[in-house]
């Protein structure tokens, strides 16, 4: 038994000692009666030692925790500085509400106002589902606070989740759009969307009867959202209703990003035949719309929707990635935050609607694009005055800009393998074939299919990205090869080409309606569209890709190249960097898309504006706020944040107290829009 208990001191109690020749030997202590009582006191000892609490090591989530902590204290720490501080601090002037001053020369409410969403910027809210969304009945999943995502992230994104096959609810889930003015007035707290400009129109008498925000599921085709929800009906009831109850004043729309598309879908539905569409006959939008004031219009789609779908990025992760290489796809962290947004976004169709539309023709081909020649160094850039530009004024060296690219960028290559690829004359570049889009039956290892990619071979993978460039046509035969279920089922209700002929029946069909390049305007003369955007800000226009080396299962192997920079040496210093290059425009819609077709598509009488309605451009230069009291500026140009520009908001004023379009003072134009216009060779 004292050779056991002497065994146990040994192991357990004092540790061995190593030297440098060998095992340092100590005498063991003598055995006494009492050794049952001082290992139990060895052992009451041991216990309070393990009882104090041990440092823990801090792992990277950790740390990745905390910083998220930080930057959320910080922000409603200012937050509550910019809501608490007196507004004249420091002799700051706050600058006088638009609604305020118009009131006080005269301007009252005249003609009813209809609010028309975009994409994301509208709360959704849950009617059913899955048991692990217990107590989250009517709660908000979009917008608001967004603590679900922390809360439960896997249960949020399955809620979120459209059905791959139909595009409307998976079984047993039933998510909806929150109604009324609170659905987009703040996208979060203290991030206004709608917030200001609809505070201003009550500042001139504009309430419930006569202020409506039509709200939808932005996740849906137009067309299925008045399958499933009857959002198309309800707004042509609403419309109708407020024009009989106002005096039969018409309304003044003001849809906002692909808002803009929806409504001019609405459009054509509202006039054509049931079932397909509303039957309200020609002459319905003549007799109900005054004006359509656009805010920043996706007419023709944006480059974002193209990497969005491709690869789940954009600036903004390319950025984080060349900050912090490795994070997103860390397979230690296990985060595969790309992998669900893509999983949960290749679900919902209303993306679809905003890949770029009239193919070559609008976006420029290998060697040629509407931007060549224009300026890139959006800190050094200049504008004059409003004014139009002279079309045949080409002069490279105008007083206009602060200076022209040596050589041009290739714009019209919307995604290209490589900085050289993006880079070389189309001559030296393979040429895309139908053998390239073949699928190959492959038996995917994965025991789970997260994405499309999962379900290609490797080597399929490999061969489209060897060196390759797509264009806006080519981009689409490429998503088909990459994503052929979200295509087949998304291509049955959006079209992105250029319309022949018009008058063919063919164009009677819901999947065109929002393309203005194959829906006629309707018949009324007298109805006027504005396109009001921000200009002045670098806006993605087309990525540079290379190939992700893993093979792991639920990766997604094309990423955004961070690593491709301009130099002033090939003349893109200012229009590459981290991977995209940029254009003009409002951080997300370039000027080309938000400015063509009230510069040229529909100005005057064309095929596609038969009645000559009059439309014009109202562009907004970007100004940074000032300080921290002006939020989040009151000139900004940027794609949401132009909702508080003062201009803006003093236009749609204007226009719903019954300003005519001579009283606006016409055509604002600050950009190349003219110019850009006058190169792309339509059709009219």
């Amino acid at each position: 038994m004292a050779s056991i208990l002497r065994f146990r001191k040994i192991c357990y109690v004092e540790p061995v000692k190593c030297s440098t020749i060998g095992f340092e030997s100590f005498e063991a202590p003598e055995i006494e009666k009492k050794d049952d009582e001082g290992l139990a006191k060895q052992k009451q000892k041991q216990k309070k030692k393990s009882s104090k609490r041990q440092p823990r090591e801090w792992r990277c989530m950790d740390y990745c925790c905390l910083t998220v902590g930080y930057m959320c204290t910080a922000w409603w720490l200012l937050l509550f500085l910019y809501h608490s501080l007196p507004a004249a601090l420091l002799g700051f002037q706050v600058p006088e509400p638009p609604g305020a001053r118009l009131r006080r020369e005269g301007l009252t409410a005249l003609h009813p106002v209809v609010l028309v969403p975009g994409i994301v910027t509208g709360g959704l809210e849950l009617w059913e589902g899955r048991p692990c969304s217990d107590g989250l009945f009517r709660k908000r999943l979009w917008g608001g606070s967004f603590t679900e995502i922390f809360k439960r992230p896997l249960c949020w994104l399955e809620h979120l989740t459209l059905h791959n096959e139909t595009g409307l609810d998976p079984p047993g889930i039933r998510v909806r759009a929150v109604p009324g003015l609170v659905a987009a007035d703040y996208f979060a707290p203290g991030y206004f969307v709608w917030a200001v400009l609809i505070e201003n129109l009550a500042r001139i008498g504009y309430e419930g009867k006569n202020l409506y925000m039509a709200a939808y599921d932005w996740r849906l085709s137009f067309q299925n959202t008045e399958i499933r929800d009857q959002a198309l009906s309800r707004l042509k009831s609403k419309i109708e209703l407020m024009y009989v109850t106002n005096g039969n004043k018409r309304v003044v729309v003001v849809p906002h990003s692909m808002g803009v598309i929806y409504f001019f879908h609405f459009l054509k539905w509202v006039e054509s035949r049931p079932p397909m569409g509303g039957g309200g006959g020609p002459g319905w939008c003549a007799k109900h719309i005054k004006a359509i004031m656009n805010i920043g219009p996706a007419f023709l789609g944006v480059p974002k929707a193209v990497s969005n779908i491709f690869s789940a990025e954009g600036k903004d992760v390319a950025f984080i990635r060349s900050m912090a290489p490795g994070v997103l796809d860390s397979e230690i962290l296990r985060l595969q935050t790309l992998e669900h947004v893509m999983r949960v976004c290749r679900t919902w169709d209303s993306i679809v609607s905003l890949i770029p539309k009239g193919g070559e023709t609008i976006w420029g081909n290998l060697d040629w694009s509407p931007e060549e020649g224009d300026e890139c160094n959006f800190a050094k850039k200049r504008y004059t005055q409003p004014s139009l530009l002279d079309s045949n004024d080409t002069n490279n060296s105008d007083g206009k800009m602060g200076f022209r690219i040596k050589e041009p960028v290739r714009y019209g290559r919307l995604i290209s393998f490589g900085k050289a690829t993006s880079q070389l004359p189309s001559s030296q570049l393979p040429n895309l074939g139908s053998k390239d889009f073949l699928h190959t039956k492959f038996n995917s290892f994965c025991s789970e299919v997260w994405t499309e990619y999962d379900e290609m071979s490797r080597d399929s993978i490999r061969k489209i990205a060897e060196n390759k460039a797509y264009t806006a046509r080519t981009f689409l035969d490429l998503l088909r090869f990459a994503a052929p279920k979200m295509m087949q089922r998304a291509e049955a209700q959006f079209s992105h080409g250029i319309a022949d002929n018009l008058d063919d029946p063919k164009y009677a069909h819901y999947k065109y309606w929002s393309n203005p390049l194959e829906t006629k305007l309707p018949d009324a003369p007298d109805m006027e569209i504005y396109c009001l955007y921000g200009v002045g800000l670098p806006t993605e226009r087309s990525y540079v890709y290379k190939h992700s080396t893993t093979d792991r299962c639920k990766s997604i192997p094309f990423q955004i190249d961070s690593s491709a920079e301009g130099s002033d040496s090939d003349g893109n210093g200012g229009c590459l960097k981290g991977g995209v290059y940029f254009v003009d425009g409002d951080e997300s819609v370039p000027v080309v898309s938000a400015g063509f077709m009230c510069a040229k598509g529909w100005k005057g009488r064309t095929r596609f504006n038969p009645s000559g309605m009059a439309t014009y451009i109202r562009e907004y230069r970007h100004k940074a706020p000032a300080s921290l009291f002006e939020g989040r500026g009151v000139e900004s140009g940027a794609h949401v944040d132009i909702m508080g520009n003062v201009a803006l908001i003093e236009d749609v004023l204007r226009v719903a107290a019954g300003a005519t379009s001579a009283e606006m003072g016409g055509d604002r134009i600050y950009s190349d829009i003219m110019r850009m216009s006058d190169r792309i060779n339509l059709r009219l």
